[in-house]
């Protein structure tokens, strides 16, 4: 397969948190989290399927000369992906659909925190099994961009670990 994510990548290990897009479907805001988690160093887990090729001008134009950079790690289901979780690691969610705001998350060095696709977000048995959290939302929109969620969430867990 000759796709944009299949290419050589940096293999992170023992990463502080992985960021994993469950059924991504804006190319453009899976390239601008790639990018993130490039610049932070975390590995990003893709869970299919995907609203989008990997290959597609969008996500390689959000990631631009990045893409090397990312440890991209996909998953043909959240099942398979569930398997490579690794032993004492958690599974934390954001949803808006959950009642406890990401700052009483408790979270720990090897985490994994999942986000859902920009128009359904996670499906309710996956809300309902794994520690579920949201970003408060005071004003009178549904929900925040995916890109500007897992950044928001991703440097206050960072900063909780102690990273900076």
């Amino acid at each position: 397969m000759n796709t944009l994510l299949s290419g050589p990548h940096v293999t992170i290990h023992n990463p502080v948190l992985h960021i994993v897009l469950y059924q991504p479907e804006i190319p453009a805001n899976t390239g601008n989290i790639a990018r993130l988690c490039g610049a932070a160093r975390l590995p990003l887990h893709l869970i299919h399927p995907l609203g989008f090729k990997v290959d597609h001008k969008h996500l390689r134009r959000a990631g631009l000369d990045y893409w090397p950079q990312v440890d991209v790690r996909q998953h043909r289901s959240f099942e398979d992906f569930i398997e490579t979780v690794e032993p004492g690691a958690r599974l934390i969610c954001l949803s808006v659909h959950c009642g406890e705001f990401y700052t009483k998350a408790d979270v720990n060095k090897g985490d994994y925190v999942m986000f859902g696709p920009e128009t359904r977000g996670l499906p309710p048995d996956i809300r309902e099994t794994y520690p579920c959290f949201k970003i408060p939302i005071w004003g009178k929109v549904r929900s925040l961009n995916l890109a500007t969620a897992v950044g928001i969430v991703t440097y206050h867990f960072l900063h909780t670990l102690g990273l900076f």
